[in-house]
């Protein structure tokens, strides 16, 4: 038997949230930390805009965020939820303020004065607080440091988790989540990892889309092993497009900060005249879905690659002090924000949508914590509001660490578990076919399950994508994983949560639309696509592949 790794917490996922869920327990708990990639690369690592919270209660209220939220989300916010969340915002932002995180003053030669907060989409209050145009980079690389210095954590970099292990897998009984199967990027061997505990931060899915504002490691790798593990999954018909990332072809859709629309951006058409207010009387700085579909709506109207994105009327040194990570990119393609007006399109963004969790973080499986982007806590309902994301991240890992800390003298620690058998698997000499598969399934989303939808278009994505799975399926129970394999086998789970849920919402809602039910349905009150797993598994050496 080879040896394995033993935590009393497993972290999957090395974002805002799984960093901060890490730190939080380790003072108590042996954590393990597995990141598939480095330990910073993930999506809140290019977190521009900030993290959104009543600071300033003159100005601003719990109640005034709380309102806001439940406008954007469309009516499928869970109240208690939102007013959790925003309650406790201060005190996230507090912890991150005491780990070292540096955010902007309004005034860097008098800190007295206070942090600068900005106003974007659906705020009605300045409540974003930020650090420069690069908050996540500020916010990622404070608590990385301090999670390698911990002695209580392990960090597991290039190491990508497989699939879950629960004692029902096993035969056992009740059911509770004991481990992963972890695939090792460098020996591209598969380690067995126990815990008492297991949470996953491992972001969301935009990836699945053709172009978006993520990095390649946003393949749904947590919320596809929830399904296969048995948890319930809701809101996956929201995804969110983020209306203005960098036009260019080298630019792999950068994301312009969308605190450029909060400081006074416009948007344009190619003539230079301006249209959000034909959409909306919000204008630039309305929700995002509204945003995204305005701006969908011109370029196909007008036969355009893009719009642009124009704050070159502000002074200078208004620009390059508040967006100086974004001027400086602009740069490098041949555009000066403080000249011209940029090139933008939407790209897709953020997944709304998640393993459904409570206000503890747990999840359908005793033991299992979801919590970030992998997660659906129902705050962000129909529509994610700007900068509420890493709101989130904070306020669940704390509440996932109380919620471990409470149990963690009821829990025993699991025996040894079945190791990963390969006896019965080759290698593949067909990876292309794993390539193929990739491109035609981000391909079809995007043609298909984007920012506009119809019956039709997501019935042909259907029918792609119970293909795609059958052949995947058959390829990964023949072969030795690889990591592509692994994603793409994640990926196309997640086409198919999203799929199933966009069928089943017959209406247009936040950010769900389609043109054969362009309204909302008002004869009902709304409520969450929930997606309930019914799933065996077989009991033979491929045992976590589940069967129908």
């Amino acid at each position: 038997m080879n040896s394995q790794k033993y935590a009393d917490v497993l972290v999957i996922g090395s974002g805002a949230a799984g960093l901060t869920v890490a730190l939080k327990l380790a003072p108590s708990l042996s954590v393990a930390l597995v990141s598939k990639n480095s330990l910073a690369e993930g999506s809140s690592l290019y977190a521009q805009g900030g993290i959104a919270a009543v600071l300033d209660q003159q100005d601003d209220s719990f109640a005034a965020h709380i309102e806001d939220t439940l406008e954007a989300g469309a009516g499928l916010c869970d109240p208690e939820v939102v007013r959790f969340t925003v309650e406790k915002g201060p005190q996230a932002v507090r912890w991150l303020i005491d780990q070292g995180v540096r955010f902007s003053y309004q005034d860097p030669d008098q800190p007295d004065r206070g942090y600068h907060l900005t106003k974007e989409g659906g705020h009605s209050h300045r409540r974003v607080l930020h650090a420069a145009d690069a908050t996540g980079l500020a916010i990622e690389t404070t608590l990385e440091q301090q999670v390698k210095q911990h002695p209580n954590i392990a960090v597991y970099e290039q190491h990508l988790a497989i699939d879950l292990i629960t004692t029902e897998k096993l035969g056992l009984s009740p059911n509770r989540c004991v481990g992963a199967y972890v695939f090792d990027k460098a020996s591209r061997h598969i380690e067995v990892f126990r815990a008492r505990f297991v949470v996953l931060a491992t972001g969301g899915a935009s990836k699945v889309y053709l172009y978006t504002s993520n990095p390649d490691s946003s393949t749904g790798d947590g919320i596809a092993m929830a399904w296969r593990a048995g948890c319930r999954i809701a809101n996956m018909e929201f995804n969110q497009f983020h209306p203005t990332c960098l036009y260019h072809p080298h630019a792999k859709s950068y994301l312009i900060t969308e605190a450029i629309r909060g400081e006074g951006g416009k948007l344009l058409l190619p003539d230079g005249s301006r249209f959000m207010q034909r959409f909306d009387s919000r204008g630039e700085l309305a929700p995002r879905d509204i945003v995204a579909r305005a701006i969908d709506h011109e370029m196909k109207r007008l036969g355009s690659d893009f719009v642009y994105l124009d704050i070159s009327h502000k002074p200078s040194k208004f620009i390059t002090t508040h967006f100086p990570n974004v001027y400086a990119k602009c740069l490098e393609f041949g555009y000066n924000l403080c000249t011209q007006p940029i090139p933008v399109v939407p790209a897709a963004h953020y997944t709304c949508g998640g393993v459904l969790t409570d206000l503890n973080a747990t999840t359908d499986i005793a033991g299992l914590y979801a919590i970030g982007e992998t997660a659906c806590t129902l705050l962000h309902g129909a529509n994610r509001m700007a900068s509420n994301s890493l709101l989130e991240c904070l306020v669940f890992a704390m509440a996932a660490q109380q919620h471990i800390l409470a149990s963690a003298d009821k829990v025993k620690p699991p025996p040894a578990l079945p190791e990963w058998d390969e006896s019965r698997v080759t290698d593949s000499d067909e990876e292309v076919v794993v390539a193929h598969n990739w491109d035609e399934l981000r391909r079809f989303m995007w043609d298909y399950v984007g920012i506009v939808r119809t019956n039709k278009r997501l019935q042909r994505a259907a029918s792609r994508v119970d293909l795609l799975l059958h052949e995947i399926d058959e390829y990964y129970g023949n072969f030795r994983v690889t990591n592509d394999l692994i994603e793409l086998r994640n990926l196309t789970v997640v086409a198919d949560l999203i799929i199933r849920s966009a069928r089943q919402r017959r209406e247009s809602r936040g950010l769900h639309y389609t043109l054969d039910y362009p309204r909302p349905d008002n004869s009902k009150t709304p409520q969450p696509t929930i997606l309930q797993a019914a799933r065996r598994f077989s009991t033979d050496n491929s045992f976590l592949v589940p069967v129908n």
